[in-house]
């Protein structure tokens, strides 16, 4: 088992990534002296798989363990959902002293999350990743939050857990399109901090297409290490920092929720949000057209969208409105200079977001 460390003073906290260690949650829970009281949320599928497992591991080290299900995918990461899960709060006599577990994917850890930080003002909370969607990305940073009808992520709080548990054994269990959701998030990291590790991805793809557990454990640690250190730099978005991770976020939350939620998944969204701020820098003369073409090429061996069927280009760009990266009624982009280098900018034109729009969706 390894660990990596996300440096945030008294709200530091650990990020274990190894193998086959979800029957070992129970003694770390102790090692963290949680409370006695935990309520485990998660889906039918995922605790079908791994949840009797966890309930067995904390129930033999001598906690009260209560279940929550939500019903999977992003059109339940909700209000709605959110509410229930108070109620079940309040009927498993949850109290501050109590720790709320999250298992599964990224809308799982962040209803947890968001219900952790809001009920009785703040309770602890645990992340056990079962995607690698989630293990590189959401499960690491503090971002909580849940979506409304008009945007992602639009109601939320930064709030860490005690720790991450990310087993990646659990991995094997899931379809390609799960695992190329994740991929997306893989190759933002390269795109915004580290050259090298873009290519490392460009060379071992048919490694991580075969689940080759060497090859997982690196792309997961790597992911995972640069996400960390940015989020030590600016933990809540305060200085500029760590608005790198939104690397194709933006155009890609617009699409998701110009669409309902339903025509994209997350993975899919960023690609063609990583590709639609590439094409903006390409045009405004940031981004070498080969390069381009090198971040185009990868998305699609992968097997991610590189244009938008089926989304119509106005209702993004009324999405796009809500971002969080608004300022002053400005939108900020994440742009690319190079591969391993992004920057932050506000200087570009409505009229060159349509045109860039208009031409992902044809």
């Amino acid at each position: 088992m390894e660990t990596i460390k996300v440096n945030l003073g008294q709200r530091s906290y650990p990020v274990y990534i190894g193998q086959d260690f979800l029957a070992r949650v129970g003694k770390v829970a102790t090692d963290f002296h949680l409370g006695k009281k935990i309520l485990l949320v998660s889906d039918d599928q995922v605790d079908e798989l791994y949840g009797g497992k966890v309930r067995a591991s904390l129930q033999e080290a001598g906690f009260c363990v209560s279940l929550a299900k939500v019903p999977p995918g992003e059109i339940h990461k909700s209000l709605s959902q959110t509410i229930k899960l108070y109620e079940s709060c309040v009927e498993s006599k949850l109290d501050r002293d109590s720790t709320i577990i999250g298992l599964g994917g990224g809308v799982i850890g962040d209803l947890a999350g968001f219900v952790a930080s809001t009920y009785l003002r703040g309770v602890d909370f645990v992340l056990l990743p079962t995607t690698l969607l989630a293990q590189v990305d959401s499960s690491v940073g503090g971002k909580v939050g849940v979506d409304l009808p008009q945007g992602k992520n639009l109601v939320g709080s930064f709030y860490q857990p005690r720790f991450v548990y990310a087993d990646l054994t659990v991995l094997k269990t899931l379809s390609w399109q799960q695992v190329k959701e994740g991929l997306a998030e893989v190759v933002k990291y390269g795109m915004i901090k580290d050259a090298e590790f873009f290519g490392w991805v460009e060379k071992n793809l048919e490694r991580i297409k075969a689940l080759d557990l060497e090859a997982i454990d690196f792309a997961v640690r790597r992911s995972v290490e640069i996400k960390a250190k940015v989020v030590e730099a600016d933990e809540r978005e305060l200085k500029g920092k760590r608005q790198i991770l939104n690397f194709g976020h933006t155009i890609g939350h617009a699409v998701e929720a110009s669409s309902g939620y339903r025509s994209y998944t997350h993975g899919e969204a960023v690609a063609l949000g990583m590709i639609g701020a590439a094409r903006i820098a390409e045009r405004m003369g940031y981004f070498p057209s080969p390069m381009v073409e090198r971040l185009k090429g990868l998305l699609e061996a992968i097997g991610l969208p590189t244009c938008i069927e089926g989304v119509d280009e106005e209702k993004i760009r009324g999405a796009l409105q809500l971002d969080k990266k608004v300022r002053k009624d400005r939108l900020h982009f994440v742009l690319p200079r190079k591969i391993g280098e992004v920057f932050l900018t506000a200087e570009v034109s409505p009229d060159l977001i349509k045109k860039t729009l208009q031409d992902l969706t044809k």
